[in-house]
């Protein structure tokens, strides 16, 4: 008895996408299911980046429709498909960038710049076409975490090409001053140098955007949050109660301009010592979980207080590249794959397609 289309949809329905916590079929990422005889073959399609996730996605669906009695052959083509996400109302979407998170933190010297770095350096890890852009004018640091250095190219003397370290490009004032140059400038000049490194960087069809926010709830948030089209922020913070206080301000800070707040990173989570490997809570344990309760938005996950964060991304070689397959990375892109989930999950940008024209006799 030949199975039937039903059948294998049935089965495909006991599949769970680990990463979203769907089946693929309540989820709608199969597709195409074709039926001939004995010979079934399927589209599973993935909106967020997933290189890792392909294979196991790809086994645990052909087990179930192999099972069926009376399938011969299953071809299963899993395949990611990253399309642009809604921003802010009234803000079009930028040329060549489909969608843009905010690394935010109300408090200095909580490790976002560092999350940052590491968070698209895991979505490039995945299969994803990824940029940084380094908002902290007073302060750059990506140039050094990234491991770029020299001065960007500018073919029509009016735009910037970006830079690249590990496969991530990049912009930031850091590439166009002097390491020693302080920034001494008043807020509409941070401002309008921000605008020009966003808009006059020649991105070439990135994935997305990462923005290394400045510290605080000043202009240049203010700016990002009324001309660029953010599609979610992440909010970076220690367990600290001091810190949690600024978290929550830039976490408010977003929802009253009405940016989708993706989920909270807990940096310093831990310290595990390395000599006698004790275990301690130096800042303090669950303050980014209960933060994320307070304000019903998703804990992505936490982080430890390790040196060795510290001495590669000083490097210019953070730890997704320099330990890919080491329990440190593997938090990072667990994390960066629940921020890519969130952001699959949202409404699709639908500005860029053409209306379909019909002409009728009247």
């Amino acid at each position: 008895m030949a199975v039937t289309v039903e059948q294998v949809s049935a089965a495909l329905a006991g599949v769970v996408d680990p990463n979203t916590g769907r089946d693929l079929v309540a989820s709608k990422s199969a597709r195409n299911l074709r039926v001939d005889g004995g010979h079934v073959s399927v589209d599973i399609e993935l909106g967020y980046p997933a290189r890792s996730q392909i294979d196991p996605i790809r086994r645990a669906a052909v087990d179930v429709i192999r099972a069926l009695p009376g399938v011969e052959n299953v071809s299963a083509n899993v395949f990611q498909k990253i399309v642009a996400h809604t921003a802010q109302r009234g803000v079009k979407l930028l040329p060549g960038v489909k969608n843009i998170i905010a690394v935010a933190s109300g408090k200095g010297g909580v490790g976002k710049s560092t999350t940052a770095v590491n968070l698209a350096l895991a979505l490039a890890a995945e299969g994803a076409q990824v940029g940084m852009l380094d908002a902290d004018i007073y302060g750059p640091s990506q140039p050094q975490m990234l491991g770029i250095s020299g001065k960007p190219e500018s073919v029509d003397g009016k735009t910037l090409e970006p830079m690249e370290g590990h496969g991530i490009q990049a912009s930031s004032i850091g590439f166009l001053i002097d390491t020693d140059t302080p920034m001494v400038w008043r807020g509409p000049m941070v401002t309008q140098a921000l605008e020009q490194l966003l808009r006059e960087t020649n991105w070439r069809d990135l994935d997305y955007l990462i923005v290394d926010m400045p510290p605080g709830t000043g202009d240049i948030h203010l700016t990002l949050s009324q001309k660029i089209p953010v599609t979610g922020a992440v909010i970076v913070t220690t367990p600290q109660d001091i810190a949690l206080l600024d978290a929550r301000k830039g976490l408010k800070m977003f929802e009253k301009v009405g940016i989708p707040i993706l989920g909270i990173v807990e940096n310093m989570a831990i310290h595990v010592c390395t000599n006698c490997g004790h275990a301690e809570h130096i800042f303090g344990a669950g303050g980014g979980e209960r933060m994320a309760r307070d304000y019903d938005v998703e804990y992505l996950g936490g982080l430890p207080l390790d040196i060795r964060i510290r001495e590669q991304t000083d490097s210019g070689n953070p730890t997704v590249v320099a330990e890919p397959d080491g329990e440190i990375a593997q938090a990072y892109k667990t994390i960066a794959r629940r921020v890519a989930v969130k952001i699959a999950e949202r409404a699709k940008d639908m500005s860029l397609k053409m209306p379909a024209i019909v002409v009728q006799n009247t």
